[in-house]
């Protein structure tokens, strides 16, 4: 009898874990919509300007074996585009810049407009085509303003 209880909590921990981790990798790199009005600061993250027309804030640790693909990705797309920006804040020394942005893995990406607010959020990897898609869509919402 202690067996069998024993097997089934087993067996509902597998299921619960697999659901979980199921779960985190299908919203990996996934855009999410930001609805904020706060202008983010350069100087607070070291930078002296952000984009023209965009930024991408992408923000790492030194642990992270992901950030520098998404490094190398996100430079890529800002060179190639005019007036868009790639900062790489290193939140291994700064706990505070991680809790006000609410920076739970890395690598965590931010696309900023043009006056430096938030409008889309990926945790983990981004797809380049994701990337470009947000940057043409705030591309086409400034030349309707």
């Amino acid at each position: 009898m202690n067996l069998t209880i024993a097997l089934l909590s087993i067996a509902a921990l597998v299921v619960v874990a697999t659901a979980a981790g199921l779960l985190l990798r299908r919203r990996d790199g996934r855009a999410r919509t930001v609805d904020s009005a706060e202008v983010v600061d350069p100087r607070r993250l070291g930078a002296d300007a952000l984009g023209e027309e965009a930024t991408l804030l992408q923000f790492s640790t030194e642990m992270c074996t992901r950030c520098p693909g998404v490094h190398r990705m996100l430079g890529e797309v800002a060179d190639n585009r005019d007036g868009v920006r790639h900062l790489d804040v290193d939140l291994t020394h700064r706990p505070d810049i991680a809790q006000h942005f609410r920076v739970l893995q890395t690598p965590t990406t931010l696309v900023l407009d043009r006056r430096g607010v938030v409008r889309t959020r990926f945790g983990g990897t981004p797809g380049r085509a994701v990337i470009e898609l947000e940057l043409d869509t705030l591309q086409k919402e400034a030349a309707r303003a």
